[in-house]
């Protein structure tokens, strides 16, 4: 198995590469050309990015540059909070595709359940059914917002993309998106580095065992729970590390050890209730900078 191999595949048989590279944060220009160029360079062609994160236009840059076919690529981006609505929707992927320079995305996301998202979905909708977008999903949905979407909706959600780590490990979550065949990717699949959870000593016994770091064997334990993940890194010799997974499997003891660091603290905003709150996008907004 190899990075560009292992791949997960959605409802509509759509194969996504399962190991993805997440550029949240990453805005300095020089910074980003060096990790996009080393991911590219490793073997990473599942990319994640986000009209809020700024980067759009440097990614599609980027992967022009490489000289890659496009079609090589598996590009993901998502509409924002301000942007909901089935109009606003139509535009705000006009304007993500004419920033990245290309014509179609291969996955396009709800950011956030905020107001008008059974709008912004018809539009999403109309946009897969005419080619524009391969897998539509959303992210940080919780249970009643999923139920909320499907009952309106003529395309169930694919996929739904969600802070999850050893110590948040969304196991109601996890359950549901399998029984309707939602696909679970993760963000902050290392716990955005926390040290606590990083230097934890069970963990680091599980990596001496496999001749492996501690981030290896989380990525390691997401990939067995059959969950695409989108590892965040500007670090080039963190970048290959990442990708350095697929030589090794965690034993069934070793899940089990795992799963009992499960402690249900999220390291981000609680999505549940947002979507009728006044002030989220103030917040928001304050939380990405």
């Amino acid at each position: 198995m190899s990075l560009e191999s292992t791949v997960v595949r959605a409802n509509n048989g759509v194969a996504i590469p399962q190991l993805g590279f997440g550029v949240y944060k990453i805005t300095k220009e020089e910074e980003f050309r060096t990790a996009i160029s080393e991911a590219i360079q490793i073997g990473y062609r599942h990319f994640d990015t986000a009209k809020i994160y700024g980067n759009e236009e440097a990614l599609g840059r980027a992967i022009q540059n490489s000289q890659i076919p496009r079609e090589q690529f598996f590009i993901t981006s998502k509409v924002w909070n301000t942007d909901h609505g089935y109009k606003a929707t139509k535009k705000a992927f006009e304007r993500t595709i004419q920033k990245m320079g290309v014509d179609y995305l291969d996955m396009y996301l709800i950011h956030f359940a905020s107001p008008n998202y059974i709008e912004t979905w018809k539009a999403m909708e109309e946009l897969y059914e005419a080619g524009k977008i391969k897998v539509i999903g959303v992210a940080n949905f919780e249970i009643q917002h999923l139920e909320h979407l499907m009952k309106y909706s003529t395309i169930p959600p694919m996929i739904n993309q969600i802070e999850t780590h050893p110590e948040f490990p969304q196991l109601e979550l996890h359950n549901y998106l399998k029984e309707h065949q939602i696909l679970h990717e993760a963000w902050a699949p290392l716990g955005q580095g926390n040290q606590t959870l990083l230097q934890h000593p069970e963990l680091k016994k599980i990596a001496e065992q496999h001749h492996k770091t501690v981030a290896q064997v989380i990525l390691r334990w997401h990939l067995e729970r059959g969950v695409i993940l989108i590892p965040k890194s500007s670090n080039p010799k963190r970048i290959k590390e990442n990708s350095e997974i697929f030589d090794f499997s965690l034993t069934s003891r070793n899940m089990e050890k795992v799963s009992q660091l499960n402690t249900g603290k999220r390291y981000s905003m609680n999505p549940t209730g947002y979507m009728i709150n006044p002030i989220y996008n103030r917040l928001m907004k304050l939380f990405l900078k």
